[in-house]
């Protein structure tokens, strides 16, 4: 007999190994790319597509039945084209980009505006600090695909610096989804 030293998490107390395996996985296949996941993803630059395995990221959509229940963290793939990127913004949490494959850069900001640049390839990695201004940019000649992770379980949206998509942000979640 196996005696666990911690105890099973309160929602999988009562439930068995192979419930516990069906609810806790995630296949790409069964993932949908969610080119609609973010207020500025509907903007010239900034579309991408979205994965959702555990939690729901920074797009505030948070009621995916297929994807893992988050507990401390979300974890994202996104699939961005060339000249492709994402919109300055912050996070209550720091946020993780780990490239996959392709070429990423990753930009910083200060409250002035300036920034600093990095490039990072296949199997590279970024933590963005909660508050510090940041967003990518596809600049390779290939697609870029990258995880993602915030650290919260329920992230709130993601704070643009651009005024104009920050008084869009929470509308688009309730805006009809574009094709």
């Amino acid at each position: 007999m196996r005696h666990p030293i911690h105890p099973k998490a309160p929602e999988v107390a009562g439930a068995s190994i192979e419930e516990i395996l069906d609810r806790y996985s995630a296949r790409f296949a069964d993932r949908a790319a969610d080119w609609d996941a973010f207020a500025d993803a509907r903007v010239e630059g900034y579309r991408r597509a979205q994965r959702r395995y555990i939690g729901a990221g920074g797009s505030g959509k948070h009621d995916d039945p297929s994807v893992v229940p988050p507990r401390a963290f979300t974890l994202s793939v996104m699939y961005v084209e060339p000249d492709q990127g994402n919109a300055a913004h912050t996070h209550e949490v720091e946020e993780v980009f780990f490239v996959l494959t392709g070429q990423l850069t990753v930009f910083l900001e200060d409250e002035s505006g300036q920034r600093v640049d990095i490039h990072l390839g296949a199997w590279d990695c970024i933590s963005c600090p909660p508050g510090v201004i940041h967003g990518y940019i596809n600049e390779g000649p290939e697609p870029v695909s990258f995880q993602v992770l915030l650290g919260t379980a329920r992230p709130e949206l993601m704070g643009y610096a651009d005024a104009e998509l920050l008084r869009e942000r929470d509308a688009h979640l309730t805006q009809p989804r574009q094709a």
